[in-house]
């Protein structure tokens, strides 16, 4: 059939639905726009939205035009239409009873759905899925559904109703009526402010048979006498019918048989007209109760036949067989993807780790680059301090890459502190890095055994090593975000620091740093961190610097004591952090004090410390600008420094930082 005289054959058969059941508000306004010859995709919209007006009350119109409009959205390569096309034509082939055409149509409407990444088609279809299993009492599967749609993040109206109204009736099916009546109340608060629709006609008839289960006979009547007014407002045969037969099921419970009966006889009719099987079954069914009351056997005998004529239509072997076959199919689809996601996952661990060694070994090249620039620096920095001692008017040319090199300096001394930091998380890495290797392996073999509970038991294993070789290798990361972190030339950029965090992590560098380059130095540490400090504004790396060189200075001065091999002299280097309230009321402030009992400072030279070049130290052991340095930095975030010392017996440096910088 061409466009042409598929387009005639449409507006016949509107026209004769027109005539047929009167004039629809909705479907009416569609018609005239059809009529206008619209744009192929825009016809494909068009006729999704007049098969879903149809759907309430010309079924078998609906089922055609929603074909239709599946047709031209594959003619036209017109994704979403299809997708939306589908999800309509499984909805009308589920009202009438054709559940395993209707699962079959929405689950290819899902699939189109997540390939285009159409979220409100893929709630819909999800949710249709869902409701499909619900009516085969397969709960289990339908909630599964069900919760797929509710994960989805974007939200729209309709869809949200409907989900929440269906798992509300499954709910109800399964006799949690608590959680029934929770999700079809959230519908109505939905509903009761958008216009009168069907969908308000199926959450009232939901809401009313909770309540008669619940036994609030009257209130259940009121709900159905609002969906039965709704249903009649908005034309809607299908749920008209629906509520029909709960109206009679009460009657029936309050033993009034003549009041069910006429009620029951109404919605068989309009279930009939709907094609309504599910609907049709249940209103036969209680027609038989009822005459077989009151003694009508040939009544009753006649809607027997009926009811047997339904069940077989809608639940007969051939139909049973169809859902069983397409079901499994189904499964082993799943099945098929799950495994394919687990390789990926594989695979991408598998990156992950070569990825991971890259970095290892980038991180040899940083090291082994920044030894070189170590040895740099210090002949530069020698080859600087001659100059500057030939001649002083070089001295503001030069002063700025003497302060550099310093930095770079310092960062030499960390070297060593980082490698001896750095070898323990990359042992850990690397044990349990082998033991995945031979856990893969093992996994391997007992998948091909069938073995599936030891597989995920050993995969089990696998996931809580890598979880061990992640929280190492970030703890290597940060050592090393640390050490570029002090190598950067500072930006001036302030960021939130922990204070105590810090301190301790360049006291460590700092000794381990030592060590390394003279295994016979010893020393104790001793640290009292104040908990209630937090974090505060500072430049990171300038702080840095300044701690690093107090560190420094410290185990410099207890190493030159503990030479003089004094009886009992054990070298010790303290530091501690605390938090200060100024009595003037301008903030808090944050003190670092450092201290060693080392040498001391002699008192003449103590008001000379912070100059420039000035060092203590033997020649070619000191720049003279550690200090200096430090006391510019702590200036800049508006800090104080202070140093009280007794020659012979002890030295400490007083940070104070200020909270608010």
């Amino acid at each position: 059939m061409n466009r042409n005289s598929l387009s005639v054959y449409f507006f016949l058969l509107l026209f004769a639905s027109t005539l047929s059941f009167g004039q629809k508000p909705e479907a009416d306004s569609i018609k005239k726009l059809l009529a206008q010859n619209p744009s192929d995709t825009s016809r494909v919209l068009l006729l999704i939205r007049l098969s879903n007006a149809y759907n309430f009350y010309l079924p078998d119109s609906a089922i055609i035009l929603a074909q239709a409009a599946v047709q031209d959205a594959q003619r036209l390569h017109f994704a979403r239409g299809e997708a939306r096309a589908l999800n309509v034509l499984g909805s009308a082939l589920r009202l009438q009873g054709e559940l395993p055409q209707s699962l079959e149509t929405c689950i290819k409407a899902l699939r189109i759905s997540r390939t285009i990444h159409d979220r409100e088609s893929e709630a819909r279809s999800l949710i249709f899925i869902g409701v499909v299993y619900s009516q085969l009492s397969e709960f289990r599967q339908a909630l599964s559904y069900f919760q797929q749609a509710r994960e989805i993040p974007e939200h729209f109206p309709q869809t949200d109703v409907l989900f929440l109204t269906n798992i509300g009736n499954t709910y109800e099916r399964m006799n949690r009526l608590d959680s029934a009546l929770y999700f079809e109340k959230q519908a109505y608060t939905i509903l009761k402010d958008l216009p009168r629709n069907t969908l308000l006609s199926l959450v009232i008839t939901n809401l009313g048979t909770i309540e008669a289960r619940l036994g609030n006979n009257s209130v259940a009547l009121g709900y159905y006498r609002d969906a039965l007014e709704n249903s009649y407002i908005t034309g809607d045969l299908l749920n008209r019918g629906r509520v029909q037969y709960r109206i009679a099921e009460l009657y029936n419970q309050l033993h009034q048989p003549d009041s069910s009966l006429f009620y029951a006889r109404l919605s068989f009719v309009n279930s009939k007209y709907a094609s309504s099987q599910l609907s049709q079954l249940n209103a036969s069914n209680l027609l038989v109760k009822l005459y077989e009351a009151n003694g009508n056997l040939d009544s009753a005998f006649h809607y027997q036949q009926i009811t047997m004529a339904s069940k077989d239509s809608l639940f007969g072997p051939e139909k049973f067989q169809r859902l069983q076959m397409f079901a499994l199919t189904e499964q082993q689809r799943q099945q098929e993807i799950l495994q394919s996601q687990a390789d990926f996952k594989n695979k991408i661990k598998l990156y992950a780790l070569l990825a991971a060694l890259g970095v290892f070994l980038l991180l040899a090249i940083i090291l082994y680059r920044n030894n070189r620039q170590k040895q740099r620096a210090n002949a530069l920095l020698h080859y600087q301090k001659n100059e500057i001692q030939n001649t002083l008017t070089k001295l503001k040319s030069t002063q700025s890459q003497l302060i550099q090199s310093e930095k770079m300096a310092s960062l030499g001394e960390l070297t060593a502190g980082i490698a001896h930091e750095i070898q323990n998380p990359l042992n850990f890495v690397n044990n349990f890095s082998d033991v995945n290797k031979e856990l893969l392996v093992e996994m391997k073999d007992e998948m091909n055994k069938g073995n599936i509970d030891d597989a995920n038991a050993i995969a089990d294993d696998v996931i809580e090593n890598e979880q061990k070789i992640n929280h190492h290798g970030k703890r290597a990361d940060a050592i090393v975000k640390g050490m570029l972190q002090h190598s950067v030339i500072s930006t001036g950029q302030k960021e939130p620091t922990d204070i105590n965090a810090l301190a301790d992590e360049y006291l460590r560098l700092s000794y381990h740093g030592l060590r390394a380059k003279d295994k016979s130095f010893n020393a104790t540490i001793k640290t009292d961190f104040g908990k209630s400090i937090g974090n505060i504004n500072v430049i990171r790396q300038d702080v840095g610097r300044v701690l690093l060189n107090l560190y420094s200075n410290a185990f410099y001065s207890v190493t030159e004591k503990s030479k003089q091999q004094l009886v009992g002299y054990e070298p010790t280097v303290s530091v501690s952090t605390k938090l200060l309230n100024s009595p003037l009321g301008d903030g808090s402030k944050v003190e670092i004090s450092v201290k060693d009992n080392g040498n001391g400072i002699p008192q003449k030279v103590v008001d000379k410390i912070f100059q420039p070049f000035f060092t203590t130290k033997p020649t070619g052991q000191g720049t003279g600008l550690g200090l200096s340095l430090s006391y510019d930095i702590v200036k800049a975030h508006g800090g104080e420094i202070e140093v009280d010392t007794k020659e012979g017996e002890f030295a400490e440096f007083v940070v104070q930082l200020p909270i608010r910088v």
